[in-house]
């Protein structure tokens, strides 16, 4: 049987087009009925991964802003003038990434109660014999950015000390952050020395912040 010209084309045509009615869900309707509907369906997915995000002191990110990772540790120091050593009078700190002894801290999770806690080795020492005990350093916690305040975890000798931050929306996001201000409570009379250190002599507190 001999084709035409224009049965080949339109059969040449409709093989083109098969890819495109093949390749994705597709509804073909014809007919007199009104209205003609031809329907098709798409499906989405978001896939959320669940994390944390801890900050104390100089780093990237607020819990208003997006998180992000800085390796640096600040030391914060006290050196009482001699007249004044151990007269009860508190002290404010030197250093921190918002100065004064004071360090920015922020908590961000979307995993439900974060668990925050904080970890000395053992009481500050000289190297020598003597020690102060980290009772004598206080931590207030005041409004930075979030109107839920990031509270701050006691410091102990050689312990953890650890609370819980209640999540909101259902009870999985955590976003908080606050201005930690250290203060050294200046109430005993140790002996000379450098006590603490950068990571010496038990100076470095570990926090630490975990989800479920």
């Amino acid at each position: 049987m001999l084709r035409t010209p224009t049965l080949t084309i339109a059969l040449l045509t409709m093989t083109a087009a098969t890819p495109l009615l093949c390749r994705a869900e597709s509804n073909l309707n014809n007919g007199a009925t009104s209205p003609l509907i031809a329907t098709a369906h798409v499906d989405f997915q978001i896939t959320i991964p669940k994390f944390i995000f801890l900050r104390v002191g100089t780093g990237t990110g607020t819990a208003a802003g997006g998180a992000g990772v800085n390796g640096t540790i600040d030391l914060i120091s006290w050196a009482p003038a001699p007249a004044t050593v151990g007269n009860g009078v508190a002290l404010a700190g030197t250093g921190g990434d918002l100065g004064g002894g004071v360090e920015t801290a922020v908590v961000m999770a979307n995993h439900g109660n974060v668990t925050l806690s904080s970890t000395t080795l053992g009481k500050l020492s000289d190297g020598a014999g003597d020690t102060i005990s980290y009772t004598t350093i206080k931590t207030a916690a005041s409004k930075l950015t979030t109107n839920q305040v990031l509270p701050a975890p006691a410091l102990a000798d050689g312990a953890t000390s650890t609370i819980v931050i209640g999540g909101m929306g259902k009870g999985k996001i955590v976003r908080r952050d606050a201005k930690w201000a250290y203060t050294y409570t200046n109430a005993t009379v140790p002996p000379p020395g450098i006590y603490g250190g950068v990571n010496a002599n038990n100076g470095r507190v570990t926090y630490t912040a975990s989800v479920p």
